[in-house]
């Protein structure tokens, strides 16, 4: 069965579709937070495969032109590491799909989203979606 996220590759009739993904970067990385970063890969992803790929500068630093320059660059889906609740809001709000809290390198990254893979443990970030282990003092809780 399909994750969530595999459901972005297809149309209302099953079929494929070409769409433009965007990976934050820092030195070959998915960056730790979404908010400073200043670079991104673009993927055309089509079929489950990659297309193209083009490397972009981020030119503003508020949500809401954040948002509105990612919407200019077509984007449609935008895997990052951490991001703020402004900036998060502003980029839905142009009807871009998000996945946060997502770290590791970036070839590992992109191999994972084409296989489906993407939302498994060892691609989140430390203390995101990982169960919580109780601190016991002097042996009781």
């Amino acid at each position: 069965m399909p994750m969530a996220f595999d459901l972005l590759y297809y149309d209302l009739e099953g079929d494929y579709v070409e769409q433009i993904i965007a990976f934050t970067i820092w030195k070959e990385r998915i960056s730790p937070l979404f908010d400073s970063s200043m670079a991104l890969l673009i993927l055309c992803v089509n079929e489950g495969r990659e297309i193209s790929r083009d490397y972009v500068t981020l030119e503003t630093a508020t949500p809401a032109s954040r948002a509105a320059e990612l919407s200019e660059l077509s984007i449609e889906v935008l895997i990052c590491g951490a991001i703020s609740q402004p900036f998060a809001g502003a980029i839905e709000s142009k009807g871009i799909h998000i996945i946060p809290f997502i770290a590791g390198h970036m070839e590992t990254i992109i191999d994972s989203f084409l296989k489906g893979t993407l939302l498994h443990l060892e691609h989140q970030m430390p203390g995101c979606g990982r169960k919580r282990r109780m601190r016991f003092r002097g042996g009781r809780i």
